[in-house]
């Protein structure tokens, strides 16, 4: 059976951190090590894990001092994990998982997940589903990456610092050959509302970054609005402002993809706009 380490970003997490964890540490398949960032709480989180800690010799914790929130640093918080990792030499595992501090897991969570991608060597990333509906791509808390397939991307081993590095990621997986799916029966929980902090900045400003199709774009923003699915009606809104009114900067987080990565994924984008509407005649017919 695979195996797998989990990383948790945290930041001023004392309501929720102690229970995260508890659902990592109580999968019948446990994580090889959990490695927990704590960029920079100014609550009791610190404390926290070190009272968690001193009973769990496979948690790792890596803290920062406060630079104040800034979403762009939960990217940068991964990597950092996943090359503490490499150069504490621990175990390398199958997979990891990508947690949080405001998510929690049913025991047979993993294994379920472990298990499938087990059976499946095509599925590059998958995740359950904590909604009431069925996303068509894997949630980006929850989620479990290949690590063979992992190290062969254009990141060589690591997430792109860039806005919208969770879909980056899963275009990757088809630019390597490889699919993504969503498990919806194996549920989760997630706390906080979706979109608290930034208010589906990214959501919009990312489409800009990843070259969308605009035609894709105003596909998701009806579908969005008409069924609330995803970012709720108001969130649909925020969404198409910001990819309407976002200007790319020239280095950093919010700078382009490179060419590549943004035509593949316009021309995935135009095929399966063509495959919708292929069916949709179809099906016009046949009625």
């Amino acid at each position: 059976m695979g195996t797998y380490f989990a990383i948790v970003t945290c930041r001023n997490s004392e309501d929720d951190i102690h229970a995260a964890l508890a659902s990592l540490r109580n999968q019948t398949l446990a994580p090889q090590y959990v490695i927990v960032v704590d960029d920079g709480s100014t609550d009791n989180t610190s404390e926290i894990l070190t009272q968690i800690r001193q009973n769990w010799r496979s948690l790792h914790v890596i803290r920062h001092n406060d630079l104040g929130y800034d979403i762009g640093r939960v990217v940068k918080n991964w990597n950092e994990a996943i090359t503490y990792s490499r150069n504490k030499d621990l175990a390398h595992t199958t997979y990891h998982m990508i947690a949080t501090d405001d998510t929690t897991y049913p025991p047979g969570y993993a294994k379920e997940l472990v298990d499938f991608m087990d059976g499946n060597s095509s599925i590059a990333i998958t995740s359950g589903n904590y909604t009431k509906y069925v996303p068509d791509k894997p949630h980006g808390a929850g989620r479990f990456v290949r690590n063979s397939f992992f190290e062969q991307t254009h990141w060589g081993g690591l997430y792109p610092e860039l806005m919208g590095y969770e879909s980056a990621i899963l275009y990757e997986s088809e630019r390597l050959g490889h699919r993504y799916t969503i498990l919806p029966d194996a549920k989760f929980h997630h706390s906080r509302p979706l979109g608290t902090h930034h208010k589906f900045y990214e959501f919009g400003a990312s489409m800009k970054t990843l070259g969308y199709h605009p035609i894709f774009v105003w596909g998701r923003f009806a579908k969005y609005l008409a069924t609330g699915e995803v970012t709720g009606r108001v969130g649909a809104f925020n969404m198409m402002y910001y990819y309407l009114s976002y200007k790319p900067k020239s280095v950093g987080y919010d700078r382009l993809y490179d060419d590549q990565l943004r035509r593949f994924v316009r021309e995935i984008q135009k095929r399966r706009m063509l495959s919708a509407l292929s069916g949709k005649k179809r099906r016009s017919i046949q009625q």
